[in-house]
């Protein structure tokens, strides 16, 4: 029987290849609290013992992937502390731990907002950071006193920057203090604009497009560019949420017209991640070609990952498997690596090539064999992998 399960061995053993996963804070644990101060971002901390198996699992694979990497490395400052050291030892009256690893997600005053015991594959460990997030509120301060008839400018900034963290809506407060502005190019106004452009389809976002040289200037040219880019991926994903095609053409119109050097990728990847989300396989199809060549632009993990994706989110679908096939087949011939191989391979099996199958895991297995190092897991993962093939 195919098998989506055995897919994702192949996924594990690709995601791994070249990931840059979480970079850790080299520093105490009251430094890394410091820094959450500075910069308002909270505090991933791994309580780990060296002897524990779930905490080597995840620190190979885990913390080792890349869209791990992505998120924690935005969204949090990253700490690993061996809580049977001296460190660990001297916090583990105020964060108290009973097995390991235990994974606490600390906001700036020190308090643990979220808490889950035991190893967390890929999947798992950003939803805890996604609940995290949400957990980790820095508006309700700043609500207070906005409510009580605070409008000062600066007040009404940290409030809206508060509000962008948290992930809550911001645009409602940050224009009705725009509104009462008649010089929108001053120091402090430029800068206000350039916090509250949270989404494309606003007017905030084309006062930022207006006066993005002056902006740059002031704050950067990079700054103005990321949150150009980062207002229009919010209107696409907005799009994809109520599935409005209208939302959807407005931020590659806007990103296309702000940023055309990086309009084709951007493009191609909203199209790519909106017809996911809508279940067009006919249309979905489409989209993938444009991603593989502007997106993953022939590099062997971004078409493995695709073909993966496509196998994982359209197994039924006769048009996009041959399709996954394909990108699966040019990742292992351009890559060259047993990894690219088993992906292969487990498309093949979800297509019913058993022959061809075999052979790709085969030749997966014989790499691994005659590497300068043998992996006696890869084996075991690749033999179990032959073994259900040929059942």
């Amino acid at each position: 029987m195919k098998s989506i399960f055995a897919l994702m061995v192949g996924l594990m053993m690709a995601l791994q290849i070249g990931a840059q996963g979480i970079e850790f804070y080299h520093g105490s644990f009251n430094e890394a609290l410091e820094e959450s101060k500075k910069t308002g971002k909270p505090i991933f901390m791994d309580a780990f013992a060296k002897w524990c198996g779930p905490c080597k699992r995840m620190a190979a694979t885990t913390f080792k992937d890349e869209a791990v990497g992505a998120y924690f490395n935005k969204n949090f400052i990253c700490l690993k502390i061996d809580w049977e050291e001296s460190e660990g030892a001297s916090l583990r009256n105020k964060y108290p731990v009973n097995a390991y690893p235990t994974l606490m997600f600390i906001d700036s005053k020190g308090e643990v907002v979220h808490k889950v015991v035991g190893g967390q594959d890929v999947n798992g460990l950003l939803k805890q950071g996604e609940i995290a997030l949400g957990k980790v509120d820095y508006s309700r301060d700043f609500a207070k006193l906005y409510e009580g008839g605070d409008r000062s400018p600066e007040l009404i900034y940290n409030y809206v920057k508060a509000l962008n963290k948290s992930g809550k809506p911001s645009l409602s407060i940050s224009n009705e203090y725009l509104r009462t502005q008649t010089d929108l190019t001053t120091e402090f106004n430029k800068r206000f604009i350039l916090e509250a452009a949270v989404e494309a389809d606003s007017r905030i976002f084309d006062l930022l497009v207006k006066h993005q040289t002056a902006i740059g200037l002031q704050e950067g040219l990079d700054a103005v560019r990321n949150r150009i880019e980062f207002a229009c991926t919010n209107t696409v994903n907005k799009a994809i949420q109520f599935q409005t095609p209208e939302l959807l053409e407005e931020a590659k119109s806007k990103i296309k017209a702000s940023m055309p050097e990086k309009a084709d990728a951007f493009i191609a990847k909203a199209d790519y991640d909106y017809q996911k989300a809508a279940k067009d396989a006919a249309k979905f199809g489409k989209a993938c070609d444009a991603y593989a060549k502007k997106v993953a632009k022939g590099d062997p993990k971004g078409l493995a990952k695709l073909a993966i994706d496509i196998a994982n989110s359209f197994s039924k679908d006769e048009k996009c498997m041959k399709l996954a096939e394909k990108y699966a087949k040019e990742a292992a011939e351009k890559g060259n690596d047993y990894q690219y191989y088993v992906t292969y391979a487990e498309i093949l099996h979800l297509n019913g090539k058993k022959k061809q199958a075999l052979a790709a895991a085969n030749k997966s297995l014989e790499m691994v064999k005659t590497g300068e190092t043998i992996d006696s897991g890869a084996v075991q993962s690749i033999e179990k992998l032959i073994k259900q093939i040929e059942s």
